[in-house]
């Protein structure tokens, strides 16, 4: 079953359901079905839709293998309420479906959702507010960095050059303090920056609000690490309780870190694991938080395997976003679900779902959802926490390479403006651009390129990170050039150029040159 795939943008969980559910009308088999001595045509059983469905969810990218049975019929009951389906006597609004031979049918009238739009002026005034906010930090007129010629640049780059030239005959080049302020925006405008380019979207402003990036969070989370990379807090009161640290320290570790002198019982584990999935399910809203909703399930459109590094990228951004209480619990939460499901050792912890499907359907809940109900919730985050507990080594880390960015920028702040700044200068100026409506082929053609400069950054990435160990780091190469040949040629187009990332290396080693053959004695007299 092909994914026809939703575009990024807002509401994507209401445009997963409108595809889902139109893919379902579409494809379901319709045949006649005889119940209670009457024939019915054209309708198909509750247990025959459970089977159709789950395969679809299954096969879907947006929603993966990991989608149980019960989430389908789940689905299906939801179908139901909103009278996607109905029974074969024309009911529905309830979510009355069990797993068996009930028989139902399609509506006459269109089950798809309105998605609704953000106004334009909401849009506009957002971008002018962002605007003014980035010239008080750079002292010049928003310029567009070099993007898709869908952009239509508010001044010309000999603009900017003949008003920067101007403004320094009567200013001399002069060493500027960088305030507290300035490095906050600076990093505003990185992250806003990197996540538009992996994302690979026109825009983030329907996805992510500026406001909700907020640096304090960010400049933290990356500042105030344990040595395996999870946040410390300085305010004790925003952490776990201890009895939930001590509960969740017993399970990731088990049985070592079980003491032995404290006498346990027959289901000792599952009253512990209980105990911390209270404790999160009672939390007042989800650990990735309400606001960044619509951003991580665009994010989820990225799981797919050959999209696997870009999406492990987006996530790495993203979770630096959170508030620090949220990422060290989240950060906790994997270490321990992570190790739980792939411990031999661990006790059964439920009578029917294996350690694994028992965690990410627990909690899922936990990890995202949207304030307000929405039908895919489950499913969506289902699909985002399997992810996460793949890759959560990767996607808690600090990326290094923002730093460095962060660093470049800071750099041509301090240095104040030159006479002639060249591409250096406009390189380091803020990303601001006013767009015309395109074609649909250019925008499918330069979301391709787009795309293609994420992956080479990536690659840079890979590269450049000196925290990486060397065999690690080859292991990595190696599958990025198993997934992107041409842009790992175009990277490496000789076999010297590849052998300058990890040193040079002797073609004999040194201590051969001085080898002599041992001279032996005859022991003949």
């Amino acid at each position: 079953m092909e994914n026809q795939g939703v575009t990024p943008g807002p509401y994507r969980a209401t445009k997963l359901w409108n595809e889902v559910t139109a893919r379902f009308r579409a494809g379901m088999p319709l045949r006649k079905h005889r119940q209670h001595l009457r024939q019915h045509g054209r309708c198909f059983t509750a247990s025959e839709a459970a089977d159709w469905l789950w395969a679809l969810l299954r096969s879907d990218g947006h929603f993966g293998p990991e989608v149980t049975r019960e989430q389908a019929v789940q689905l299906l009951r939801k179908f139901l309420k909103n009278h996607v389906i109905e029974d074969v006597k024309g009911r529905w609004g309830s979510e009355a479906l069990e797993d068996n031979g009930q028989l139902f049918r399609f509506p006459e009238t269109s089950p798809l959702k309105s998605v609704p739009h953000h106004h334009p002026e909401l849009r506009k005034s957002n971008l002018e507010n962002m605007s003014k906010e980035k010239e008080s930090i750079f002292k010049l007129r928003p310029l567009s960095r070099r993007t898709p010629k869908k952009h239509v640049y508010q001044e010309t780059t000999e603009n900017i050059r003949s008003e920067i030239g101007d403004e320094n005959k009567e200013n001399p080049v002069e060493k500027r303090e960088i305030s507290q302020e300035d490095i906050e925006e600076i990093w505003r405008h990185i992250i806003l920056m990197h996540l538009q380019t992996i994302l690979g979207t026109p825009s983030l402003e329907e996805v992510l609000d500026p406001t909700q990036v907020i640096p304090q969070y960010i400049i933290y989370n990356m500042a105030n690490t344990s040595k395996h990379g999870v946040v410390v807090l300085q305010n004790k009161a925003d952490d776990l309780p201890h009895w939930v640290l001590s509960a969740m320290k017993c399970l990731a570790n088990w049985p070592r870190s079980n003491d032995l002198s404290q006498s346990t019982y027959a289901g000792f584990e599952r009253d512990v694991f209980r105990t911390i999935a209270d404790y999160f399910l009672d939390l007042p809203e989800p650990l990735l938080t309400f606001e960044y909703y619509e951003l991580f399930v665009n994010i989820l459109g990225l799981l797919q395997p050959h999209l696997e590094r870009v999406a492990i990228n987006a996530l790495q951004i993203c979770c630096l976003l959170l508030p620090p209480p949220n990422r060290r619990k989240l950060q906790l939460l994997m270490r321990m679900i992570s190790r739980m499901s792939q411990n031999v050792d661990m006790p059964k912890l439920h009578d029917v779902m294996g350690t694994r499907s028992l965690m990410i359907q627990t909690f899922s809940r936990c990890v995202l959802c949207c304030a307000e109900e929405v039908d895919l919730d489950e499913l969506l985050a289902t699909r985002l926490v399997s992810f996460l507990m793949d890759h959560h080594q990767e996607i808690l880390q600090v990326p290094s390479h923002l730093q460095a960015a962060v660093e470049k920028h800071l750099d041509y702040l301090r240095k104040g403006h030159i006479t002639y700044p060249g591409d250096e200068l406009i390189a380091a100026l803020p990303t601001y651009s006013y767009c015309k409506q395109i074609s649909t082929q250019e925008f499918d053609e330069q979301k391709v390129s787009t795309s293609q400069v994420a992956v080479a950054e990536l690659l840079e990435n890979i590269i450049k990170d000196k925290r990486l160990p060397l065999k690690e780091k080859k292991k990595k190469l190696k599958q990025f050039q198993k997934e992107y040949p041409a842009i790992y040629q175009a990277r490496f187009p000789t076999t010297e150029s590849e052998a300058t990332v990890f040193g040079d290396k002797p073609t004999i080693k040194q201590p051969m040159l001085i080898l002599r053959k041992p001279k032996f004695r005859s022991l003949r007299y």
